[in-house]
């Protein structure tokens, strides 16, 4: 049986929210994802688009909605009464970062702050694997969940107007990555010469909700190195299919 129970609310004429408990819970994203998947799937045919969130689907239809309670019935026939998390399929990305002060402006103020030194910043951040919640302030931008709790930071009180794209970033209990050029609140810890978000590409960013990430730190000279293959389109990520 699904872990949780799925409330369903009206959200304006056009769309339906699916919520899930309140908490950042891989179980509960499993959940979400594999609900999206048998959603669109479905031969639901008003169905615009279904976008995830950490706990909730939002179900867009190309029209005012007639009956939210029929619609919600049928929303309901989409959701299977058992899920396994092989049923899932998952990647696991190694992403190069790299921590030099020259691209992470923000690294040696977070580690006084944190009293970490660089070295032991680097190897616990890099020692996870995390897992990419959902996608979003901006196209591309990826939550990652499972931080380790030592490098846990409040937001800057004071927003940065430039966060570069690529940087790598902490705030609250979570990293992330910038796919742009952009205001941003997060603590810039490291950054990644690869791209997050093209929209002239068939998959515009090659990353999924429910996929893994690894860091892997680099110097500043394979950060320009790779930067450089990327521009010219021939830098593939490494990945592999996640058995975890």
């Amino acid at each position: 049986m699904l872990h949780c129970e799925i409330r369903y609310k009206s959200y304006g004429d056009s769309a339906i929210l699916m919520q899930w408990p309140e908490m950042i819970n891989e179980i509960i994203l499993e959940e979400v994802l594999f609900c999206k998947k048998k959603i669109e799937n479905s031969s639901i045919k008003l169905i615009l688009e279904v976008v995830v969130s950490y706990n909730s689907l939002l179900v867009i239809y190309g029209s005012s909605i007639e009956n939210f309670y029929d619609a919600v019935l049928e929303l309901k026939t989409c959701v299977p009464e058992l899920i396994s998390s092989h049923d899932i399929k998952k990647k696991l990305w190694t992403i190069p970062v790299c921590y030099d002060s020259e691209v992470a402006s923000d690294l040696e103020c977070y580690c006084r702050f944190k009293e970490l030194t660089k070295e032991q910043f680097i190897r616990v951040h890099s020692d996870r694997i995390y897992t990419v919640y959902f996608i979003g302030f901006l196209p591309g931008f990826l939550y990652l969940g499972g931080l380790d709790e030592q490098l846990f930071v409040s937001r800057k009180s004071k927003p940065s107007l430039h966060v570069p794209q690529g940087a790598v970033a902490i705030g609250g209990r979570q990293t992330g990555i910038y796919p742009q050029n952009s205001p941003g609140g997060w603590y810039v810890i490291g950054r990644s010469p690869l791209s997050f978000f093209d929209s002239k590409k068939r998959t515009p960013c090659f990353v999924s909700p429910g996929d893994k990430v690894k860091f892997e730190s680099v110097s500043v000279v394979k950060y320009n190195e790779i930067s450089f293959l990327e521009k010219e389109g021939v830098y593939v990520p490494e990945n592999v299919i996640y058995e975890g």
